[in-house]
């Protein structure tokens, strides 16, 4: 069996842990400790989030935020679903996950880097939720570990009231925020309908063929000004 080769690491901004890349052959692994965060032979997940999120969407999105660039999955998955006049904005707080993107990654995230609507920005996607009101479409939160994060207490903050607040505030009336999760968490979807937000919770398979671990991902809607 191919070994695996740890090729960098990088610290995350606020946490005490490092994150590893990997490669064994043709794949790739992000690890945390002992906690593998992605697998470039699992993608499936993160592909729904922007697929169920764009389904949803009653009107043609103009503008949409993506909290985490990852492996590049959500990003890749929502280009060829939107129109030539939309714009993307992709959060990623981890410098190095970047560099990794335009670097080992490459061939895995094609050319989405350089597609015309998307602009990625180095930041914590909390801090530009918080910058402005009714400003997206849609908000897709690939973040950590999901509301049970492993890797920075610092975006708990994105999952509390507050922070539910924040977004709910920032969407367009109609718009979307979805948050990709490892697994269920009944206490996130009350707090998304005490923050005003209609949820759909839907379970999905980390593979591309129905395969591999249960993840969930919440849609949560703000309501339109008819429906408010």
């Amino acid at each position: 069996m191919i070994p695996w080769e740890t090729l960098d690491t990088a610290n995350i901004p606020g946490g005490s842990e490092t994150l590893r890349l990997k490669r064994r052959g043709a794949e790739f692994s992000i690890m945390l400790g002992a906690n593998e965060l992605m697998n470039s032979r699992l993608s499936g997940s993160e592909a729904e989030l922007a697929r169920l999120t764009i389904e949803r969407l009653a009107a043609s999105p103009s503008h949409i935020l993506i909290g985490g660039l990852g492996m590049g999955f959500t990003l890749r998955a929502a280009l060829p679903l939107l129109p030539q006049t939309a714009r993307i904005t992709v959060a990623e707080l981890v410098p190095a996950v970047v560099a990794w993107a335009r670097g080992p990654l490459a061939e895995l995230h094609a050319d989405s880097l350089i597609d015309p609507r998307v602009t990625i920005v180095e930041n914590d996607v909390g801090a530009i939720i918080g910058e402005r009101r009714a400003a997206w479409d849609a908000i897709l939160l690939d973040v950590d570990n999901g509301p049970e994060g492993l890797s920075r207490e610092g975006n708990d903050p994105l999952y509390d009231a507050r922070g539910l607040r924040a977004a709910f505030s920032a969407l367009t009336p109609g718009g979307i925020l979805s948050v990709w999760s490892s697994g269920p968490n009944a206490a996130f979807t009350r707090y998304l309908r005490q923050a005003g937000f209609a949820v759909e919770e839907v379970g999905v398979r980390a593979g591309t063929t129905r395969r591999g671990a249960r993840h969930v991902i919440w849609l949560a809607t703000r309501p339109s000004r008819s429906q408010a």
